[in-house]
């Protein structure tokens, strides 16, 4: 496959294992947003042929050496990171999802889950519950993480969270931020979305550009961005409390642009998060797994790919899809 293009079947050699690796027989592969960027090489890092896919579940194949707690059979899940560096200040922190060689710790690398196998850091493999189905632990290994993690830092019961967007990652943001005891308002463009929001815990639901709503549902503690619209971003500012955070997890298609007065007066935040760490992903697993906060997927197999990226660029997928090797 090249940028541009559809994918395409390829052969190749399974790579040789490390001491402290996996190898893990793909069953289920979730697809995610990042995958097509990244087949287009919106990150500039895209090397072809490239084999995407990073929200894998299936059984341990084989084991290096020094693997420990994981066993041939064992059913476990491997989302966007697959290794790290572990050497760098922040993996000797715990923080290993913020390591410096981010370019190279893909799951997705050299080889990722659209296929039928790959191999991780065993590290990065978690061992799955057998009430957790795998069409559902797979976008929990991405979707889940990215929302979780942000919510988990910033928000606190009773908390007043907006979220930004009802799709793959806003649907699941839902979900968490309530079983969290959050105050949620969903913000959306698509006002048909309403009655399904709520279904998924929202408390309130705002229409994308209606102000005058949004100023009498706030002030919010915390906005949390999973969408890739362009928004007032001035007017969410004017509706944050003080120290309030604007949290992204989306990639807007344009740049942001914003008044800095609400920001420096106010001292918000406007940060990024980006997955988690190991020890919070299985935080989030479990916690997950205890309040039954389930991802809404449509299963397709893995031969068509390519029809399930078209209705994911077509905007189409409701809210998750996910591929499976039958």
């Amino acid at each position: 496959m090249a940028r541009g293009r559809e994918l395409e079947p390829i052969d190749y050699e399974a790579p040789e294992l490390d001491a402290n690796e996996i190898r893990v027989s793909v069953t289920h592969c979730g697809l995610c947003y990042t995958d097509v960027h990244a087949i287009d090489d919106y990150y500039d890092i895209t090397e072809y042929p490239f084999v995407p896919g990073h929200e894998v579940v299936g059984h341990v194949s084989e084991t290096g050496p020094g693997v420990t707690g994981l066993r041939v059979g064992d059913r476990v899940g491997v989302g966007w990171q697959g290794r790290s560096c572990g050497r760098c200040e922040w993996c000797e922190m715990g923080e290993e999802h913020m390591c410096e060689d981010v370019v190279n710790n893909g799951s997705w690398t050299p080889h990722g889950g659209f296929s039928t196998s790959i191999k991780a850091d065993s590290g990065f493999a978690y061992p799955l519950p057998d009430t957790l189905p795998s069409e559902a632990a797979a976008v929990l290994l991405c979707a889940g993480i990215t929302v979780y993690s942000p919510l988990r830092e910033y928000s606190r019961p009773s908390h007043r969270v907006g979220v930004i967007g009802v799709g793959g990652l806003g649907h699941l943001a839902i979900q968490f931020a309530h079983a969290l005891g959050c105050d949620v308002t969903v913000i959306s463009s698509s006002p048909g979305k309403e009655e399904e929001a709520r279904a998924l815990g929202a408390d309130h639901f705002i229409v994308s550009g209606d102000r005058e709503t949004l100023e009498r549902s706030g002030p919010f503690d915390m906005f949390l961005y999973t969408a890739h619209a362009d928004l007032d971003w001035t007017s969410l500012l004017f509706n944050l409390k003080n120290e309030g955070k604007l949290v992204m997890v989306g990639f807007p298609e344009v740049p942001v642009r914003i008044e800095l007065m609400e920001l420096v007066v106010h001292q918000q935040s406007i940060v990024g998060s980006f997955l988690g760490s190991p020890a919070t992903m299985r935080e989030m697993l479990a916690f997950a797994e205890e309040r039954g906060i389930r991802p809404m997927v449509e299963v397709m197999p893995m031969g068509q790919v390519n029809e399930a990226i078209r209705r994911l660029k077509d905007g189409k997928a409701h809210y998750r899809i996910v591929l499976v090797n039958y």
